[in-house]
This record gives C-alpha cells, structure tokens and sequence, in this order.
C-alpha cells in the first residue's frame, strides 16, 4: 500500500481504504478461485495494482468517461483505475465467468459504484465507450479488430478515443502496422521499481 502512496500521494481517505482492502480480499478469493499466481499475490500492489494504475500517466479520464477493460481476470487494470477515477464509468469484461466472480465480489466489497462487470467475450459486446484498455490480453492487431466497433466517436478527454494496453518486453514487431500512429510508453519513466523496466503502455487513437 505504502507503493500507491509514494506515487499517488493525494488520494482521498475512501480511496485509500479501497486500495489497503484489496490485499486481504485479492489474498482471501485467490485461495478459492486462482486470478493470480500464487507466488505473486505477495506482489499485488507492485505487480498488478501500480501496474494498471501506470494507464494514469498517459491519460486522466476525465468525470463521465467510459472505459472498457477487456480481458480483465480478477479486475485488472479496472478495478484499480476505477477507485483512481471514480467520476468515470467502467465496464469489466472477461470469457471466464469465475475470473468475473472474483472481480465482482471484490468491487461489491470496496464498495466501487462506478464499475459493471460481465461474464462476456469481446466479440459479443455492443456497447461503445471512450477507451478500451487492457493487460496483455492478445496480440496487439487481434485486439484492435475486435475493438474498433467498440470506440466513440464523441470526444471528451485531452487525448482522443482510443486503445491503451499494457504489455511486457519487445514490441516493435506488434506495433509495425501501427507505428504511425502507436504511440509507446516506458512504464520505467514513471515508476522506478525493476518490476517496470520491460513494462510498456502502447496507446492507439482509433
């Protein structure tokens, strides 16, 4: 928790009590329902929530932005984003409805409104919304194909709609046939833990 803070000093006292309950709820449900490596949960706040919370050096969503994290497991990078930017509206979607489980019971305890979370694969998801993120679901165009139907064409924040993943080590061969508009984002440059030195953010305007 004390990780969150160094980064993310303001926080709000409930925001706070969100992020130091995620621990023992992440710890208790992964017992149950394996979201994350057991021999990664010690690394919760450094591995999984710094990790999605990196998405708020490239943008800050603006109250009334909807966000869509497909492939989102136990709640990752949602769940964090959504207790950082609780004036925005998020959907959760994963094709594994237990995964979704523990991500609704978590979100349910903390007590997070502004956050839906459906048992559903990308493809049958009609809704559109602001951005799309995601953690390393597939492989970058794969995901592009499945999102474009997904993003708005109403703009309301200080970059355009579009896709935000993040993803580990070497990209060049994923963004080839976006690289004039991809933009690449060295989470290195703004946390200094080794965990982010092969960690990268890669935005699309779409």
């Amino acid at each position: 928790m004390d990780l969150i803070l160094k980064y993310f000093p303001n926080l709000m006292d409930k925001q706070k009590s969100q992020f130091a309950a995620l621990y023992d709820l992440y710890t208790d449900w992964n017992e149950k329902i394996n979201v994350i490596s057991r021999k990664d949960i010690v690394n919760l706040y450094e591995h999984h929530v710094l990790h999605s919370l990196s998405i708020a050096s490239i943008i800050q969503f603006d109250d009334g932005t909807r966000v869509l994290d497909v492939g989102t497991g136990g709640g990752f990078p949602g769940i964090p984003l959504a207790i950082l930017f609780p004036g925005a509206e998020f959907v959760l979607i994963d094709s594994i409805g237990k995964k979704i489980k523990v991500g609704a019971e978590v979100a349910n305890a903390i007590g997070l409104q502004n956050v839906t979370l459906k048992h559903l694969r990308v493809q049958d998801e009609k809704e559109k919304f602001d951005f799309v993120v995601s953690r390393a679901v597939m492989p970058l165009g794969d995901l592009v194909k499945l999102v474009r139907k997904n993003i708005s064409a109403e703009q309301k924040n200080a970059i355009p709609n579009g896709l935000i993943c993040l993803k580990g080590g070497e990209l060049q061969h994923e963004i080839q046939s976006f690289k004039n508009i991809a933009e690449l984002y060295n989470i290195s440059d703004y946390f200094e833990e080794e965990f982010f030195e092969t960690k990268k953010a890669v935005y699309l305007p779409l």
